[in-house]
């Protein structure tokens, strides 16, 4: 679960106040706006990347408010899906197991496990140089999945790919609520992705959040 109340954020002279919503868990979200509105600054918010001026942010019915990202069991998947360019696909999905320091054995087995559920098991010893936009992204959501983290929080991830891809995209995340049971929140400009993947949508505008009329649930 996500659960926003009354917060308040600032980034730079750009400030939102008494933002609230909820994502039961297990559901996917999207938060929507024009460019500028602040989706980001409240996926930020709750990634712990951005200092919450007022109001809480509890995940999975724990307050997180002020913890530090590490300790929010977030996985993020940011927008240029941010790839370390010396690294490989084997790598980048080990990198959280290492850091947590895993045993080699469960390494391995779950790299394998999520190169295979991802498309990715003959990509494993390529670096990013070597990958395409729709790899890149699925080497990305691997890497915020690795360690099944209880939230998913992502930053318009299919953005910048081609609408073949993003429909296969589409596809991959679909596979991946099904398979986790992960709380996703999407932000995106795209109301068709949405319309195929959100249980709810929230709009973002001039400050204020609203519900979608397509979207199931309440704010």
């Amino acid at each position: 679960m996500i659960a926003v109340r009354n917060l308040s954020v600032r980034a730079g002279q750009f400030a939102l106040n008494e933002i609230s919503f909820e994502i039961p868990a297990g559901e996917y979200g999207f938060l929507m706006g024009k460019t500028g509105c602040g989706k980001t600054t409240v996926l930020e918010a709750i990634c712990g990347l951005r200092s919450v001026v007022s109001g809480t942010i509890e995940l999975m019915g724990r307050d997180v408010t002020r913890a530090k990202p590490a300790m929010r069991d977030i996985g993020f998947v940011p927008q240029d899906s941010a790839l370390f360019s010396n690294m490989t696909v084997r790598e980048h999905l080990s990198f959280a197991l290492v850091i947590r320091k895993w045993d080699a054995p469960s390494i391995k087995a779950r790299v394998n496990e999520l190169a295979e559920w991802l498309g990715l098991d003959r990509l494993l010893d390529r670096k990013p140089a070597g990958l395409s936009g729709g790899e890149a992204q699925r080497v990305a959501l691997g890497r915020a999945l690795s360690y099944s983290p209880g939230i998913l929080c992502m930053d318009e991830p299919l953005s910048a790919l081609d609408e073949e891809t993003r429909a296969e995209m589409c596809g991959v995340l679909e596979s991946v609520r099904s398979h986790t049971g992960v709380t996703i929140l999407h932000v995106s400009h795209s109301l068709e992705e949405a319309k195929r993947l959100a249980d709810r949508i929230l709009v973002l505008k001039d400050g204020q959040l609203h519900l979608h009329p397509l979207s199931g649930g309440e704010a």
